[in-house]
């Protein structure tokens, strides 16, 4: 019984002893100071003495000293002396000091570790001591004694394996902190308290040299070395550097180095705050060339930080809003170029494409970014794919195209390796290698806005009304579960800013959303991987475990989602539903109809969060369970249930017309009692499923209730094919994994179906409002209202404004018009850079290998057929199985459609789209995320489709009628 009071207080009582802020509040009491707002913002014994002084740091010392003692001596009054258990509470304790103070926890163990073995302590102290007066390097001392203590105590005490190995886990836990927090020591020594700063000099020793080949902090060394230092990490040719840190005395550098006339150097700015996607500080700061002497150099690094304060470099800043820092100098073998210049991953003047820009000269590049010689100027694109590598170039001069070639394809993988932002090169070629010189973002391209997912989740033209609603509930779900992870880290983030409109489609900020994963420690594909099944890279550990409370809290919620949802259902959604069913909406006045369009919205809300996790649920746990698609039973999705009704009527349709016209056939079974039957359940089913539409999340689009022509056309071929209804046989991984992911499919098909109905409630409201207004004459035409936003159409319901009704149908025609001009835009462009982007994109062209267009692989199986383009949901009745449709996305409302088909191809979309979803269950092979497939391929061209590889094969045989065209 007294081990496991020991065991209390190993695991509860020391970390919480050493959570215990004493740092803060003894700085707090005597200097008023917040060590956690100022400084580093760590709340540790040296930040004591930088911030408070000598009496505040002492003071400090003394209280973490008890802790560690404390801690040890309360584990020996349960475990006996010298116990493996001490150990293990001064790493509980360090742990505590980590996680609530971000503090390192030193001279809690150190004092601890003296107590608990005070032999061992003296050994460790005097090598550490000797080592630190003979080298004078900090990190090396620092680090060393975290190697030589678990070796002390493992010689003291070799017949004692779990001390040695607590001892190995307090090292290893002290090593990694240290990599996780910033040093105070690192601080400049002039603005510490004047009596600590003799302290402070002698205790940061000599300064180690930083080059890039260091894992470098931008945060202290400027985003410029810290890019080129990871460049070089990642194997890229980057030119040997130095670095000087801000503040640091640059004479050991000045005399280590030797320039020379043979080998002279370049000394360049590397500015907190410079090349980030905020601000790029181009020409801002001094760079000085050719530097062949050791005063060239010292003055030349005096040059460059005095360029920090010039008049121009202070007004940029603040014309900025950026904060004022601290430069950190480069210092790097300057190269030799024979030809030299810069590189644009993205057209930074047209702002779209695919283009590589690349201007080029003979000799170094500063004659390019100079602007005084004028370059010649190429244009390259690059195309890659698993097994194929393209590059078309554009422009002619004196620079080989071999090497603009290469250029091109470093460029683009550059941009690949930086999340696909737009990046501004600088490169030389010394007649052997091409260097990078400089990487940074394209201020001017900045958000990047993508379709992709986003015409996933409200596809298709987007009214003001439905975006106007739409935006608010889905950014406002998106930030709370962001919100939940990131705790405090979310502070700054404007989630408002998630998505937004352009040429009236739907675009999501792959900036903001990229940025996010990666403070969420998730790589920043993350989304597009559990939507559409793309390639995830490796997450980073440091910043997974910093958010890893954040993750658990998001799991807790993925855990009781269905529990949630049921909750929900029961209390709010199933009552609310039928409240709603009760009163026709074609009896209500304005006033009333705002009430429930109000109403309706509350519901809204909750739903939303439910539509936008559960699939997100359902994919990570299929992920996780590596269950396959094939594996899954889709049946409860709605659209497919519809269909299988849809199915299974028709079956009994046709044991009762034994002859029939297809134009005729609701005429003729409603001339026999067994036919009036049959139509009376298709009237039924269609009251069922009548919420369902073309474009599931567009409340400006009809509804199956209010256009069931394409329904009827599926009821009539299904008649027609009089094939029985298709049942996938579900075999794969475990029952109980299969289980796992089939719970969540359910619990999505069952928030679809709610989320959708609630949709559908507020169309038909607006719709009654809108009959209401065009009776009166404020609107004109059907449809009008969904060119509103719904503050417009609040406020000519609450309030009675001549001047706005006056304006509105102006405003109404002029976005009508806009729409119309949008709707001609074909291919819409996938990114669209920054957000200004041009009223008129131009085509570009998209590389077709081979005539093979590549995609995700969707639904399995091969189908060869005619080509038939639909941009949008329209009547066609002469899809058949000899039809590949090519489509721009997919809904729950091309299911009439797309099961007619012999095959699917979707410009977006992934595995756990409607489309794929739909074709899977009829074993209809569907690729998508084919891009540009609605423009290069043209109808009557004859593809063959591979659904298990996501290869399209276009031939150029097209039908006869369609060559003299």
């Amino acid at each position: 019984m007294l081990e496991l009071w020991g065991i209390v207080i190993v695991f509860i009582v020391c970390p919480l002893l050493g959570a215990l802020p004493l740092i803060a509040w003894l700085t707090q009491a005597i200097t008023g100071r917040q060590l956690a707002q100022i400084g580093t913002g760590n709340i540790s014994v040296s930040s004591a003495f930088y911030h408070g002084g000598t009496l505040v740091g002492i003071l400090a010392v003394f209280s973490e000293a008890i802790k560690g003692i404390a801690a040890v001596l309360l584990t020996r009054a349960f475990f006996g002396e010298e116990s493996a258990w001490e150990l293990v509470a001064l790493i509980g304790l360090v742990l505590g000091r980590y996680l609530a103070g971000k503090g390192a926890g030193t001279t809690n163990a150190l004092w601890g570790f003296i107590v608990h073995d005070s032999l061992a302590a003296v050994f460790v102290l005097l090598l550490a001591s000797a080592s630190f007066t003979i080298v004078r390097s900090r990190q090396l001392a620092k680090f060393g004694i975290l190697v030589l203590f678990p070796l002390i105590v493992a010689l003291l005490h070799y017949e004692d394996p779990a001390r040695i190995v607590a001892a190995v886990g307090l090292a290893g836990l002290l090593a990694w902190i240290y990599k996780q927090i910033p040093d105070d020591l690192n601080l400049p020594v002039e603005e510490a308290q004047k009596e600590s700063q003799a302290a402070f000099k002698f205790f940061r020793g000599n300064q180690d040299i930083l080059t890039l080949d260091d894992e470098l902090d931008a945060a202290v060394v400027g985003q410029k070395a810290a890019r080129l230092a990871e460049m070089k990490r990642w194997g890229y040719p980057v030119p040997k550097g130095w670095l000087i840190p801000p503040y640091e005395n640059p004479e050991p550098l000045i005399e280590m180095l030797q320039p020379s006339e043979l080998l002279p150097f370049v000394v360049r700015s590397s500015a907190i705050g410079e090349d980030t996607e905020l601000a790029s500080a181009a020409g801002q700061y001094e760079t000085v060339l050719n530097v062949t002497s050791k005063q060239e150099l010292r003055d030349a690094i005096a040059r460059c930080r005095s360029s920090y304060d010039s008049q121009s470099a202070i007004q940029y800043r603040r014309d900025r809003a950026l904060f004022d820092a601290a430069m950190a100098v480069l210092i790097q073998q300057q190269v030799q170029g024979v030809y030299s210049g810069v590189a644009f991953t993205r057209d930074p003047i047209t702002k779209q494409g695919d283009a590589i820009v690349i201007e080029a000269l003979p000799g170094n590049a500063v004659g390019v970014v100079s602007g005084r010689v004028t370059p010649e100027q190429y244009r390259a694109y690059v195309f890659e794919t698993d097994h194929f590598t393209s590059i078309q170039l554009e422009g002619q001069g004196n620079v080989p195209a071999a090497l603009i070639k290469q250029v091109a394809y470093l460029s683009r993988h550059l941009e690949e390796r930086y999340h696909g932002i737009p990046q501004d090169i600088e490169w030389t070629y010394d007649g052997q290698t091409l260097w990078v010189l400089q990487t940074r973002p394209i201020t001017t391209l900045l958000p990047i806005w993508t379709r992709k997912i986003a015409a996933e989740v409200i596809p298709g033209l987007i009214r003001p009304l439905t975006w106007s609603i739409n935006r608010p509930l889905t950014c406002g779900v998106w930030g709370g579960i962001f919100a939940l992870v990131l705790g405090q880290r979310a502070v700054g983030l404007d989630f408002n800013q998630t998505a937004t409109l352009h040429y009236s489609r739907s675009y999501f900020n792959a900036t903001l959303l990229g940025a996010i994963f990666r403070r969420m420690g998730l790589p920043p594909e993350s989304l597009e991987f559990l939507t559409r099944g793309a390639k995830m890279s490796k997450p980073p550990i440091k910043t997974t475990l910093r958010n890893l409370p954040g993750l658990v809290r998001l799991l807790l919620r993925e855990f009781c989602l269905s529990l949630n949802f049921n909750w929900d259902n029961r209390r709010r959604f199933v009552p609310a539903l039928s409240e709603l069913g009760q009163e026709p909406v074609e009896n209500l006045d304005p006033a009333r109809l705002l009430a429930r369009i109000n109403f309706i919205l509350e519901l809204l809300r909750r739903a939303t969060y439910y539509s936008i996790l559960a699939p997100l649920s359902a994919a990570l746990r299929q992920a996780i369970f590596q269950v396959k698609d094939g594996e899954i039973d889709n049946s409860q999705t709605p659209e497919v249930e519809a269909l299988r009704a849809i199915q299974d009527l028709a079956v009994n349709a046709r044991q009762i017309l034994a002859e029939f016209d297809p134009d005729k056939v609701f005429e003729q079974l409603a001339q026999t009692p067994e036919g009036q039957e049959i139509l009376n359940k298709f009237d039924k089913l269609l009251q069922r499923y009548g919420y369902l539409s073309e474009v599931g999340t567009d409340i400006a689009v009809p509804t199956w209730k209010e256009e069931s022509q394409a329904l009827k056309q599926l009821f009539v071929q299904f008649i027609q094919t009089n094939e029985p209804p298709k049942h996938q046989n579900r075999q794969g991984k475990s029952k109980r994994n299969r289980g796992f992911v089939q719970k969540r499919v359910n619990l999505k098909g069952r928030v679809t179906e709610v989320y959708s109905q609630l949709l559908a409630e507020l169309r038909w409201c607006f719709v009654a409002l809108e009959q209401v207004w065009l009776k009166s004459g404020l609107l004109e035409q059907p449809g009008d209202i969904f060119f509103l936003e719904f503050e417009q159409v609040r406020r000519l319901v609450e309030s009675f404004e001549p001047d706005f009704v006056e304006q509105l149908q102006d405003l109404v025609q002029l976005r009508r018009t806009q729409l119309a001009q949008d709707s001609q835009l074909n291919p819409v462009p996938l990114l669209v850079y920054g957000n200004n982007p041009p009223a008129f994109p131009f085509r570009t062209t998209i590389p077709v290998p081979d005539h093979v267009l590549q995609g995700i692989p969707a639904s399995p199986g091969q189908a060869e057929g005619r080509v038939k383009v639909l941009r949008n949901l329209q009547d066609v009745a002469d899809i058949d199985q000899d039809i590949i449709l090519v489509v721009p996305y997919t809904d729950s409302g091309w299911a009439p459609l797309l099961v007619r088909a012999g095959g699917l191809i979707a410009e977006a979309g992934g595995r756990l789209s409607h489309g794929a979803i739909i074709a899977r269950e009829y074993g209809i092979p569907a690729i998508m995320d084919v891009k540009g497939a609605t423009w290069l391929l043209q109808d009557g061209q004859k593809v063959r489709i591979d659904g298990y590889r996501g290869i399209v094969e276009i031939s150029n045989d097209l039908r006869p009628d369609l060559r003299a065209e």
